[in-house]
């Protein structure tokens, strides 16, 4: 077989987040997300619930949806990571999560207004968002052996999130101009829905799940081509007992590994927070603001364009000064964000009142978008670069398994406290108050951080 260049190997892995990107972008956030809010709301006024009830309610319901999907992903990501690394296959276990990220997206077509399911769409919805997670751990893995020299991950984790957001601001734009029909009947680029889909059924929207699967298959064709697994000294076949037992072990010394020990606990909180943001960006502008999905679409490019940018940028300071400081600064611009979407309201911003109609909090939500976009895509990228310096390099799927596990165990925290505040305040701009407070609690937890990690490289 013909050896493979490094150039093929480090594009490769880069399309895999062209190829994933959509499922964050146009279902989590920007289209079905909304839809999902939008639609729901509907299903509980026409059951005779007020409308400002049934708009909490329907994000209390996203909110324990994704909080069930968290906690599978939070049991099973160290055991598989482990497994994995045992046997030094991680190929498998992509193609596995591959086919679930495109069964549940595609599923989502049958999610039509009229006998809408909030379980079914959850369900499928939360079969492609494990499919998407899993295969993220086994593909982030593959980070360390693209380059031997650690300075140059964070500029290669960097490039490879900037580029993953181009591939969402594609996807997006050609959602919006082709498929998503606005009040007129017509898209963005003034055109009838392509394929002759029916806006009665909201078939403009609900075929955001089918195209985000195409996409995934066709993107992915690079990735599988040019990755490889690296031939294990001392493979063994997959078996569950020796993964745990394995996990087993590394769980034990993690209190040996402080550094470690707190990174996983400070991203545990920030990128639960971020997580927040990104998921309740959408539905809050759709409840809050009164925007159309077309208004949502257009802000999610937004903050895409700033996220690859943003993204690249933030690589290469990444690469001059390292990760530490680019996920300090992320967090403090997150945290003033959150704090202005939060004042926000159609007739006041920072609670000072602003005239009838003025477009000054569509102005600074779409601003604060940009921020989210920028801020949270370098933060990620840099969160990705500075578990390969804290973590076991001899056991590196499992430290992706462990930070998937950090980032899940209280993956539920941040929807369930934006829902059950929701729930208790009914009211969908208090309900997002919580992030606040994890990214606080993430900052306060990198103080035990070491830049370099514990482990000797």
């Amino acid at each position: 077989m013909a050896k493979i260049s490094k150039r093929k190997r480090i594009w490769g892995w880069y399309f895999f987040d062209w190829a994933s990107q959509p499922y964050n972008t146009l279902l989590l956030t920007f289209i079905f997300g909304p839809y999902f809010a939008q639609t729901a709301t509907s299903s509980l006024v026409e059951g005779g619930m007020a409308l400002s009830q049934a708009k909490a309610q329907a994000q209390a319901y996203w909110g324990y949806g994704l909080t069930a999907t968290g906690l599978a992903i939070a049991v099973l990501a160290p055991i598989l990571g482990a497994v994995a690394d045992s046997s030094g296959r991680r190929m498998p276990w992509i193609w596995l999560f591959s086919a679930l990220y495109v069964v549940g997206s595609a599923a989502l077509w049958w999610t039509e207004p009229q006998g809408f399911s909030v379980v079914w769409a959850l369900f499928f919805f939360g079969i492609g968002l494990i499919g998407m997670e899993f295969a993220t751990i086994f593909t982030n893995s593959y980070l360390p052996e693209l380059d031997p020299d650690p300075s140059e991950r964070g500029r290669l984790s960097g490039s490879g999130w900037a580029f993953g957001y181009v591939g969402g601001v594609v996807a997006l734009v050609l959602m919006i101009a082709l498929f998503q029909a606005g009040p007129d009947g017509v898209t963005m680029a003034g055109l009838k829905p392509f394929l002759g889909l029916n806006t009665a059924t909201e078939a403009d929207t609900r075929i955001v799940g089918p195209l985000t699967a195409l996409w995934y298959v066709v993107f992915m064709i690079p990735f599988f081509l040019y990755i490889r697994d690296t031939p294990h000294a001392h493979p063994v076949r997959y078996r569950m007992g020796k993964g745990l037992s394995d996990l087993g072990n590394t769980l034990k010394n993690l209190p040996r590994h402080p550094s470690l020990l707190a990174y996983l606990g400070s991203s545990m909180f920030y990128r639960d927070a971020l997580n927040g943001m990104y998921t309740f960006g959408g539905i809050y502008a759709l409840g809050v603001l009164n925007w159309s999905i077309i208004d949502i679409g257009v802000f999610g490019i937004l903050a895409a364009v700033s996220g690859a940018v943003f993204c690249w940028i933030g690589g290469r300071v990444d690469r001059a000064v390292g990760p530490m400081p680019v996920i300090v600064t992320c967090c403090v611009l997150l945290i003033a964000t959150a704090c202005l979407i939060i004042s926000l309201t159609p007739t006041s911003v920072l609670g000072i009142d602003v005239a009838d109609g003025s477009a000054l909090p569509d102005i600074l939500f779409y601003l604060a978008g940009a921020i989210i976009g920028a801020a949270g895509g370098a933060l990620q990228a840099s969160s990705r670069n500075m578990l390969t310096r804290q973590g076991n390099p001899e056991r590196m799927t499992e430290a992706f398994g462990l930070y998937a596990l950090s980032g899940k165990a209280t993956s539920f925290l941040a929807p369930a406290l934006i829902a059950v505040t929701s729930d208790l305040t009914g009211s969908q701009r208090l309900g997002i108050t919580p992030v606040v407070g994890l990214f606080i609690v993430g900052l306060i937890l990198l103080a035990w951080v070491k830049p370099k990690g514990d482990f000797v490289r």
